[in-house]
C-alpha cells in the first residue's frame, strides 16, 4: 500500500474562474470528476495531497468573453478597467460556485473563516477553501461590499490584479522589469488596508507595484504576504520581489507562496513547459535563504498559468515535494512549505 501523499495548502488556484467561464459552453466539466480540462478537480486534488487553499475570485477584464479562446497577454483588452457593478455581479458567480461546491460534495468540500475551520476540514481528508479576491473591483469606494463578502466567508484580498483600480495600481507581467512600474495605494486603498486589518482579512501583495508594496508595508500591522510570487534576482519579471521586498517580508514575519508560472521562474522568461522542478526548487532555496524556514510556501497559480510539465496538474505535488526532498529539505521543513507555513501566517493575520 503507498504511502498518503504529504497534505498542501496551495496559496493561490484561479479554479473558479475557470469554471465559471465555462459554464454552459462545451468547456464545461464537474469540479467532481477527473478530467483533462484544468489542473484542480476533486479526484485530481486527491491524488496529489491537495486538502486546502485559498481560491481565488478573479474577474477578467472580458468577464462577458465566452469565446474561449486563450488569455492573451499581448492584448491590451485584457488589463482594460472593469466596472464595480460587473466585477460584483462576476465575484458573486464564484462565490455561487463555490458555495454548490460545498452543498453538492456531501460534506468533501467545506468554506473554512477560519484557520481553525481549516485544520479540522484537512484533517479528516476534507478540501478546506478560504475564499480570495484577486483584484478588488467587486469593492466599491464605501467598502459597504466588503462587508458583505466578509460576511460570506472572504477571508483574504489582493487590492490589485497587473491593472489600475480605485485601490492601487498592479504591475505587468513584463520581463524584464522592476516591480517599480507605478503609483502606489490611493487614499480609498489606504482605508481598504486598515479595514481589512481590522477585519481579519489578509492582504495579498502579488501584483502590486512595488510602489503599494511598500506603502501597504508601512500602513498594516499585519505579515506581509503575497500569495504566488517568486525571487526577482532568480527571474527579473515584475510580478516577482526584490530581495529588497524579501527584507521587509521577513521582518514583519510575512510569506511568499511560490509560483509555479515558468516565465516567473525561469531566468530568460520564457513560456515553456519544458521546465525542470529543479528551477522551482532554485526559487524555494533561495526564498528559505532570505526569509527563513516559516516564510516559504506554495501558490502555485493552477488553473491561471503555465505550470512545467514535470508537475502538469494537482496530481504532480508528490513529485515537487519530492523535488525538495532530493535536493536536501528535510521532512520537518517540507511540512511547513507543503501546508504549516500558511496555515499558521493566516492565524497570525487574524484567521
Amino acid at each position: 500500500m503507498s504511502a498518503l501523499p504529504i497534505p498542501v495548502f496551495d496559496g493561490h488556484n484561479d479554479t473558479l474562474l475557470r469554471h465559471v467561464m465555462n459554464e454552459g459552453t462545451a468547456k464545461e466539466v464537474s469540479f467532481f470528476s477527473e478530467n483533462e480540462r484544468g489542473h484542480i478537480d476533486l479526484p485530481k486534488a486527491r491524488k496529489g495531497g491537495l486538502q486546502g487553499g485559498l481560491f481565488a475570485m478573479f474577474v477578467p477584464s472580458k468577464y462577458d468573453d465566452t469565446s474561449g479562446v486563450p488569455f492573451d497577454p499581448e492584448d491590451p483588452a485584457n488589463f482594460a478597467p472593469v466596472d464595480q457593478p460587473g466585477a460584483l455581479n462576476f465575484t458573486n458567480r464564484m462565490f455561487s460556485m463555490a458555495r454548490r461546491w460545498v452543498r453538492e460534495s456531501d460534506g468533501q468540500v467545506v468554506i473554512a473563516k477560519s484557520v481553525a475551520e481549516a485544520r479540522k476540514a484537512m484533517s479528516v481528508g476534507k478540501l478546506a477553501m478560504i475564499m480570495h479576491i484577486e483584484g478588488a473591483e467587486a469593492i466599491d469606494k464605501d467598502l459597504y461590499a466588503l462587508e458583505v463578502l466578509y460576511a460570506a466567508g472572504l477571508r483574504s484580498i489582493g487590492p490589485v490584479w497587473s491593472r489600475k483600480n480605485i485601490f492601487a495600481d498592479g504591475v505587468p507581467m513584463a520581463f524584464p522589469s522592476s516591480p517599480d512600474t507605478g503609483t502606489g495605494l490611493t487614499d480609498v486603498g489606504r482605508e481598504l488596508v486598515a479595514n481589512c486589518n481590522q477585519m481579519g482579512v489578509m492582504i495579498d501583495l502579488s501584483h502590486i507595484t512595488e510602489k503599494g508594496f511598500w506603502d501597504v508595508a508601512n500602513l498594516s500591522t499585519k505579515p506581509l504576504v503575497a500569495s504566488h510570487s517568486n525571487a526577482h534576482s532568480l527571474c527579473p519579471s515584475a510580478r516577482n520581489l526584490t530581495d529588497k521586498q524579501l527584507d521587509a517580508v521577513k521582518e514583519s514575519k510575512g510569506l511568499v507562496g511560490i509560483n509555479y508560472h515558468v516565465a516567473f521562474l525561469r531566468d530568460d522568461g520564457a513560456h515553456d513547459v519544458n521546465t525542470s522542478i529543479d528551477v522551482l526548487v532554485r526559487h524555494a532555496a533561495y526564498l528559505v535563504d532570505k526569509l527563513g524556514e516559516d516564510g516559504v510556501a506554495l501558490g502555485s497559480d493552477f488553473d491561471g498559468c503555465l505550470v512545467p510539465d514535470a508537475i502538469k496538474d494537482a496530481t504532480g505535488l508528490p513529485k515537487l515535494l519530492d523535488g525538495l526532498k532530493k535536493s536536501g529539505f528535510g521532512d520537518k521543513l517540507i511540512n511547513k512549505i507543503a501546508h504549516e507555513n500558511w496555515l499558521s501566517v493566516l492565524e497570525r493575520t487574524g484567521i
